[in-house]
């Protein structure tokens, strides 16, 4: 796993005398370091498989395994091969020995008694290397998930621009054949009714996207400003279901809505609030097999919040589809064919708005076929009883 640039940086110290060890610690000891000490080549690699090193500072003269047969075998191992080495010795520093330490790995060698500044200094070189290398990786890995992101959003468009031009097209063609119907019917009144009625319709429909697509601008632009009043939450509700009527009946579904018996006031926008419940009344009509049932409830949660909850025995939503369902252009089902109408956007126009107000709101669905459950908590006034 990746170290982010405030995780700990390790050095392993590698000496068979503890006193040695002892001594490396207390001059290397810094914040955000932390000193794995070894006293034999075998403990090292044990280290070594378990850490990532940013230095390793190996004495050369140990029982068993030497520090040069110690970084033979780092450099021969793929995970270790690229830590850097200083060596430190007692013995002498002739020029077989140190080429010996280079042809190693090693990026120094240090003689004992060891000059406590310049190994200092030489290891704080390797802990800021090590640190930015890893701050690079970091980078890296945010890029590559900028770019994972920006593909995404790119793909999402494209799908909302095949969306958008299969929902704007498909009001026309009904209002194109009425339009002809009454050119052909004449004095016929009943068929001009019907195709007036058709056109009505699909108008509404119409009107109803563009109309979505300009909040949701309006919105990300911080444009859309919420006009907020003491307002009777009933009235709201009865407002957002009068609207909905027309697409439950259409569909043939059973609402039954479930009101406290008191009267709960809110601080809010009256026209905006009675969006977010028509909203979800809609999409659960949408959703939902002809003949199937909707339940809107409100209750109070203390003195504090009201929620109101919109439940359906539609579709359902996948459960990796639930933490996106409020996403801009999010579908729980992205086929054309099967799309019931909208842009996608219904659900995010309404979490938005909620927020607005202050809210919150949540999906829950079992699954697949099982339903789904929107609730949105709103807070209340202080004295909101009427």
């Amino acid at each position: 796993m990746m170290q982010s640039p405030t995780d700990s940086v390790y050095f392993l110290l590698v000496d068979d005398l503890e006193e040695n060890l002892l001594a490396l610690a207390a001059l290397l000891r810094r914040d955000g370091l932390i000193l794995l000490k070894a006293k034999s080549g075998i403990e090292a690699l044990e280290l070594l498989l378990k850490h990532e090193i940013a230095l390793a500072v190996l004495d050369v003269q140990m029982p068993d395994m030497d520090g040069f047969e110690l970084a033979e075998l780092m450099r021969g191992t793929e995970r270790t091969r690229r830590v850097p080495i200083i060596f430190v010795t007692a013995g002498s520093a002739d020029q077989n020995r140190r080429f010996r330490g280079y042809e190693a790995g090693a990026v120094d060698f240090l003689n004992k008694p060891i000059e406590p500044h310049i190994l200092k200094s030489k290891a704080d070189v390797f802990f800021e290397l090590y640190r930015q290398r890893q701050e690079v990786a970091r980078l890296l890995v945010e890029s590559q998930q900028n770019a994972e992101a920006l593909k995404e959003a790119d793909r999402r468009k494209d799908e909302f621009l095949a969306i958008l031009a299969h929902e704007l097209r498909n009001p026309l063609a009904p209002i194109r054949n009425s339009l002809q119907l009454i050119r052909l019917s004449g004095p016929q009144a009943r068929i001009v009714e019907h195709a007036c009625t058709i056109m009505e319709r699909q108008l509404a429909q119409l009107v109803r996207l563009v109309d979505d697509l300009l909040d949701v601008s309006r919105i990300t632009r911080g444009k859309l400003e919420l006009r907020k009043e003491r307002s009777d939450l009933a009235s709201i509700i009865h407002s957002a279901v009068e609207t909905s009527t027309p697409v439950i009946q259409e569909k043939g579904h059973a609402l039954t809505v479930s009101l406290p018996e008191e009267s709960i006031v809110i601080d809010a926008d009256p026209t905006r609030l009675a969006q977010v419940f028509m909203n979800l009344l809609t999409n659960a009509a949408k959703y939902s097999e002809h003949g199937g049932k909707i339940w809107l409830t409100a209750e109070k949660q203390g003195d504090q919040a009201v929620k109101v909850s919109v439940k359906d025995t539609g579709i359902g939503i996948p459960a990796d589809h639930l933490p996106r369902i409020f996403e801009m252009f999010s579908q729980v089902d992205q086929s054309l064919e099967k799309s019931q109408g909208g842009l996608g956007i219904g659900l995010s126009l309404v979490k938005r708005l909620t927020e607005m107000h202050g809210g919150t709101i949540e999906a829950k669905s079992e699954g697949p076929t099982l339903g789904s459950e929107f609730s949105v908590r709103l807070p209340l006034p202080k004295g909101s009883s009427l």
